[in-house]
Formats: C-alpha cells, sequence, structure tokens
C-alpha cells in the first residue's frame, strides 16, 4: 500500500522559512513523480512544485518560483519542499501526491495540461498546515 506522511508545517512569521517533508512508503521511490499541492481556505487546490525520481525534472509554478526549492533524498523515500521568503498569502494546507508508477517515463510526456493536473495524480497524503503571519 502506497503511503505519503507530510510533515513540517507551521507557524512563522512573513520572511521566515520552512522545510516541508513528504515521506513515502510502499513505492520504488526511483519511479515516482511527486508533486506539492495546497489549497487555502475558499482557494482552489493549487499546484506548486513537483519533481520526478525517473529524469530527475522539476518544476515550480510562477508563484513559488525563486522561494522555494524541490528535491529528493533517495535513500530516506523523502520529498523535501524549502520554502523560504514566505508570505501571508503563502498560508494553506499543502499536500504531496504520488504519480506512480512513472515505468522510467519522461515526465513531461505524461501530461496534456502540465505538471499540476491533479487527477494525473494517484496518492494523496493528508497535508499539513502552513500559516504566514504578517
Amino acid at each position: 500500500e502506497v503511503q505519503l506522511v507530510e510533515s513540517g508545517g507551521g507557524l512563522v512569521q512573513a520572511g521566515g522559512s520552512l522545510n516541508l517533508s513528504c515521506a513515502a512508503a510502499g513505492l520504488s521511490f526511483d519511479d515516482v513523480a511527486i508533486g506539492w499541492f495546497r489549497q487555502a481556505p475558499g482557494k482552489e487546490r493549487e499546484g506548486i512544485s513537483c519533481i520526478s525520481t525517473s529524469d530527475a525534472s522539476t518544476y515550480y509554478a510562477d508563484s513559488v518560483k525563486g522561494r522555494f526549492t524541490i528535491s529528493s533524498d533517495n535513500a530516506k523515500n523523502t520529498v523535501y519542499l524549502q520554502m523560504d521568503s514566505l508570505k501571508p498569502e503563502d498560508t494553506a494546507v499543502y499536500s504531496c501526491a504520488a504519480i506512480y508508477p512513472m515505468a522510467a517515463r519522461v515526465f513531461a510526456s505524461t501530461w496534456s495540461r502540465g505538471p499540476f493536473d491533479p487527477y494525473m495524480y494517484d496518492y494523496w497524503g493528508q497535508g499539513t498546515q502552513v500559516s504566514v503571519s504578517s
């Protein structure tokens, strides 16, 4: 059974940093794409970053580009989202999701509506709250 568990959320002041973790179990970590999504109250879910361990590609939404960095540690089956220069508008529940198996496909070849189409993702974590105060 594939499981994704997020951690690292919390309350931080504007301009601060947080490092979210997405620990994956029940899959081959070298053959997966992991995406980070967020949803604020009253707003639609937004895909913000993703990484494919099968081809090492990474992608960012414009809203977080230059401030957030996604990385993976294959030895720990974990994907990280380093979030710097946080803003109050980054306040949301952050969830990770997995496309698995990638079957060694190039990530960009698998989508028709971009890397953040939630319907591509097979497994989802429960989410972790990030709150940024002004």
